[in-house]
């Protein structure tokens, strides 16, 4: 009987998706039409004579430079991989490789400015080997790092005139990319190399290798996954100046990453990654190409982008207002995902194998929790092994959230609204955090329990993906000033029913999502 009430809430729950999907599409079709004249950032298109949205600088310099981006691409992994096959060379060979052609690839990039990377970088390694062994390196380490991240941000990346008028030609050579933007994930190499190296030298035992060998399928099979090769030191010849250079700069993950620890780079530049074959990366490239393709049909179609960034969406009505923010976040979640995972393949045909940035859709997450985990994997994974774990785990939870968010807010730009996106999240967090405590400690003892859980755990959800879109919206798209004026016009009398609409479709969309969960645990 239950199994038969499930099936016909189902049933019900994918006929309103369909209806909701089709008017988000049929509605976003039309304002892009009647709009497509005010709006900014639309350039001539390729599809059907329809104008392309390209108002997103970063999809825009992104799309407009895949073509040489893979031109090195083929070039830099073809010579890569010749060359230590017929020379068989392990990590300070292929360390040496790398840096040489990384340094050619940051010189394109950033001119003259390559100077301050390889200045940093060299101040940062001196601070690890100095001070490895001092009880106070971690937070001579943070400092150092942090006060480099926001002097670099501070002095947009700096003016070589600063350091003496006969210097000040060099300012003319700065390439075509502001080096201090990809400094950030530098910023994150520098830490990872310089914890990894103190922690091994304190030959931490935090990693139980036989607990995690029968847990964990890849392992068993006899290779190693990522988070083996993560929390296993190498050995410390490897902690030198060739080997952390060619982490810090290496080619395929330097824009953009995906974050990589300095371990597991280390490990897989010695030993390159087994666990894709050839025939999956080709696969995985296959479904970036039909992804990219689908981007284009978003663009070409849907100005989601234009309408935020032009502010033409104060015009709107609020059920149009709320199809352009979603919009938008699918937007961006499709943007970050084309371009992560490019980098990746470039990354995994060089050997080096990283997380995946993406690993869950945007419209399957129902808690901020499984989000973060799933939007920027390798950094949320990052921020655990080096942040979170340090400062208490999950003992100090409620009071780490907030370092942790700042920091993600201030990496990212010294920006007041990405700031409000910070804090935000964390006051959005903290009731997740409450409620899933109690949750773990509720029985169901009947039928009727488990059902009134389900629901309840609906609505929560449904709160949930709310305040995800307003945090999101927030800080990356109009600012928090824009979201009080979206708030209040929401809330008028012609808001209303549109916000208890909202709300209901993210609460069927909620249980959607336990459906999705169910199939995937009883497929397991």
């Amino acid at each position: 009987m239950g199994f038969s009430w499930k099936l016909w809430e189902l049933a019900f729950l994918v006929i309103y998706a369909l209806a909701f999907y089709a008017l988000v599409i049929q509605r976003s079709l039309q304002l892009s039409h009647e709009n497509s004249r005010r709006l900014f950032g639309l350039r001539p298109g390729w599809i059907l004579g329809h104008l392309n949205d390209v108002s997103d600088s970063q999809w825009r310099n992104f799309r407009g430079n895949l073509p040489i981006l893979m031109l090195v691409f083929g070039i830099f992994t073809s010579m890569a991989n010749t060359i230590r096959h017929y020379y068989h060379l392990r990590a300070r060979g292929m360390s040496l490789i790398w840096s040489f052609m990384s340094l050619c690839y940051l010189s394109y990039l950033h001119g003259a400015c390559v100077v301050f990377i390889l200045l940093i970088a060299a101040m940062n390694f001196f601070l690890v080997k100095i001070f490895a062994k001092t009880r106070y390196f971690a937070y001579m380490l943070w400092i150092f790092n942090i006060a480099v991240l926001l002097l670099n941000r501070i002095y947009e990346g700096y003016s070589f005139s600063l350091f003496g008028a006969n210097l000040a030609f060099l300012d003319y050579y700065r390439g075509t990319f502001r080096w201090h933007i990809c400094f950030n994930l530098v910023i994150l190499r520098m830490i990872s190399f310089g914890l990894d190296y103190h922690w091994s030298l304190y030959q931490d035992s935090r990693f139980d290798q036989k607990k995690h060998i029968q847990g964990c399928y890849i392992c068993r099979s006899g290779k190693a996954c990522y988070f083996a090769l993560q929390e296993r030191s190498v050995p410390i010849d490897n902690y030198s100046f060739n080997i952390y250079l060619s982490y810090l700069i290496y080619a395929p993950l330097y824009i953009a990453g995906p974050i990589v620890s300095f371990n597991a780079f280390a490990t897989q530049l010695d030993i390159p990654q087994k666990n894709l074959s050839v025939g999956q990366i080709a696969w995985y490239g296959f479904r970036w190409a039909m992804s990219l393709f689908l981007m284009e049909i978003l663009t070409h179609f849907f100005y989601y982008n234009s309408f935020a960034s032009s502010g033409l969406w104060r015009i709107l009505s609020p059920l149009e207002i709320f199809i352009i923010g979603y919009g938008v976040i699918n937007f961006m979640w499709l943007k970050f995902y084309l371009i992560w995972r490019f980098f990746r393949i470039w990354s995994l045909i060089g050997g080096v194998e990283t997380l995946e940035n993406m690993p869950r859709c945007v419209n399957n997450c129902y808690d901020l929790e499984s989000f973060w985990k799933s939007w920027h994997a390798s950094f949320n994974k990052w921020l655990v092994r080096y942040m979170y774990i340090p400062l208490g785990g999950s003992q100090r939870k409620l009071l780490n959230v907030w370092v942790i968010f700042t920091f993600v807010a201030l990496w990212h730009d010294l920006e007041w609204k990405l700031i409000c996106w910070a804090w935000l999240t964390c006051i959005f967090l903290i009731p997740e955090i409450v409620i899933k405590s109690a949750a773990k400690a509720f029985q169901a003892r009947s039928a009727l329990g488990a059902f009134i859980f389900r629901e309840l755990s609906a609505v929560a959800g449904a709160v949930t993906i709310t305040c995800l879109m307003v945090a999101n919206l927030a800080g990356y798209v109009i600012g928090p000033t824009g979201i009080n004026w979206l708030i209040t016009r929401l809330l008028q009398k012609d808001g209303l029913h549109v916000l208890f609409g909202i709300f209901t479709s993210f609460y069927i969309g909620t249980k959607l999502m336990f459906h999705v969960r169910d199939a995937k645990q009883k497929s397991w």
